[in-house]
């Protein structure tokens, strides 16, 4: 194994691993190596498919979109999708390998570990750097004795480790030191320095508490990244609660309010991201039905466990704010899992999501959806049947969706699964086309498709489509889903405010660019 490594490792989850990760992707790139990200357990309902039809997660999809590579998924060889609190769906290199419990997964590990080291070795090979990202804390005492993503890959690895903290949730301080003072001393020998993520406020504030912490631990702090909201790249795990509240000229009420509906086993949330970037529109997380007030667009979103999160919407009151909704005008979508409870009926004979056999759906849609064992993991081209327009996407489902061929409405015919070139339908609509449904995760990441679908939304409200009014310069031009320009702004971010000459010394590597 050739390649230099370094590892960020966190205090606890949701601190900013997963975007410090993809940061030093993209600036050692820019910095003339070949560089890959690599992250050997991950759990997360957010998931991607790869060009060859496997399943990884999110998070090293947008890091290696940060090293301009395709995703692979030798990037993240397991992936947990949870289905219940005790139980998950287990992914490996790409492939469900089967649902198991805590216990099963803990005997499982000892395979898992060689799974993850055929992984790395390989990244290694290939690649001048392997940027490694941990999981939640390395200070787990109930996990250590089978860690399979922290302390001992950093050894496997032999990367230096920074342990990242976030000081805007509060006691930082506490908490860097209090995970050094768990971890062994070869543990605490591996980790290099400090990275305080999402810092608000004058530098010079920290001072006293750098100096107290460096003195205290014997480490130095790395980096001061401060907390920011202009640079719009998908997120790893789950939606937080200052998510969503979208993006509008300022000063003005959007045009265009969208609600998607927060399942208890909500997937592939980052459909919905590129909403965020349009100045019309408002997007927001809803947990309840009397946050739900007659928006313009109603979004059901992907699920990992579909009869479960059916039966919450039913039992919390947010189906019977769904009808009024839809009575009320509201357009309705559901996307994959959302997607199969618009249909009359889901069936899981074998209970391969649930310990449910069936569950009568929402009946806006006329099809039955049964459940196999056998995952469909493609990445897709389609043509949207009403405006033509052409969009990429990807399948995650383990259901089929039989539908009355007198009823069948589509809404996209899929020209492309995987390799092969096919004429298959996707999706479908009611006869007015205010409620639809697809397979496809994605579709909105597609620049032209969610103008027309925005501005279809807007004469339907009597409004001007966008692109037409900024001919008029009444509002800014439609949004384009840049990911290239937000990588850069994220790497020079984290650049101005890292020590990058260190971190190159401690990886034993020249910088010979930058």
């Amino acid at each position: 194994m050739s390649a230099k490594t370094i590892m960020i490792q966190g205090t606890g989850s949701h601190v900013g691993k997963s975007i410090i990760t993809a940061a030093l992707c993209r600036i050692f790139l820019q910095d003339g190596y070949r560089v890959a990200p690599f992250k050997s357990q991950n759990m997360a309902l957010n998931s991607f498919v790869t060009e060859d039809g496997g399943e990884m997660g999110r998070a090293q999809v947008v890091q290696a979109e940060a090293c301009r590579l395709k995703p692979i998924v030798d990037m993240n060889p397991i992936l947990i999708k949870p289905t219940a609190d005790a139980n998950a769906q287990i992914i490996v290199k790409g492939k469900p390998l089967g649902n198991m419990s805590v216990e099963e997964y803990i005997n499982f590990k000892k395979d898992a570990m060689t799974i993850v080291k055929e992984s790395l070795s390989k990244l290694m090979n290939e690649y001048d750097v392997v940027v490694i990202e941990g999981a939640g804390s390395p200070a787990e005492i109930n996990l250590k004795s089978h860690d399979l993503v922290n302390m001992k890959i950093a050894e496997i690895a032999d990367a230096p480790v920074l342990l990242a903290g976030d000081i805007d949730k509060g006691g930082v301080f506490a908490w860097f030191v209090g995970t050094m003072e768990l971890l062994s001393q070869s543990e605490r020998d591996m980790v290099k320095g400090f990275i305080i993520n999402k810092f608000r406020g004058r530098r010079e504030l920290l001072n006293s508490g750098i100096d107290f912490l460096e003195d205290k631990t014997g480490k130095k702090v790395f980096g001061v990244i401060p907390f920011f909201t202009d640079i719009s790249i998908m997120e790893e795990d789950s939606v937080s609660l200052t998510k969503g509240q979208g993006s509008r000229v300022k000063g003005q009420e959007p045009d265009i309010n969208i609600d998607v509906i927060m399942l208890p086993h909500i997937s592939n949330f980052t459909d919905f991201d590129p909403f965020e970037l349009e100045s019309d529109v408002r997007l927001r997380y809803v947990r309840r039905f009397n946050e739900i007030d007659s928006p313009d667009v109603l979004i059901i979103p992907g699920s990992k466990n579909t009869i479960s999160d059916l039966q919450y919407l039913k039992s919390s009151g947010i189906y019977g704010k769904i009808k009024k909704c839809v009575a009320d005008g509201t357009k309705l979508i559901g996307i994959c899992g959302g997607y199969q409870m618009l249909g009359k009926m889901i069936i899981d004979k074998e209970c391969v999501e649930s310990g449910l056999s069936s569950a009568e759906g929402f009946g806006f849609l006329d099809m039955v959806t049964s459940f196999y064992p056998e995952k469909a993991t493609y990445q897709v081209k389609a043509i949207h049947i009403d405006s033509g327009i052409e969009v990429s996407g990807y399948e995650i489902h383990m259901g089929k969706s039989s539908i009355t061929p007198n009823s069948h409405v589509p809404v996209f015919k899929i020209i492309r699964r995987g390799r092969d070139s096919i004429e298959l339908m996707d999706g479908l609509k009611t006869e007015d086309g205010k409620i639809w449904g697809s397979y496809m995760h994605g579709i909105f990441e597609n620049d032209s498709f969610r103008r027309e679908f925005l501005d279809s939304i807007r004469i339907r409200k009597g409004l001007q489509p966008l692109a037409a009014a900024a001919l008029n310069q009444v509002q800014g031009m439609p949004a384009i889903y840049n990911k290239e320009k937000e990588y850069d702004k994220l790497a020079e971010v984290v650049k101005n405010n890292m020590n990058m000459n260190e971190i190159y010394r401690i990886m034993g590597l020249d910088r010979v660019g930058g």
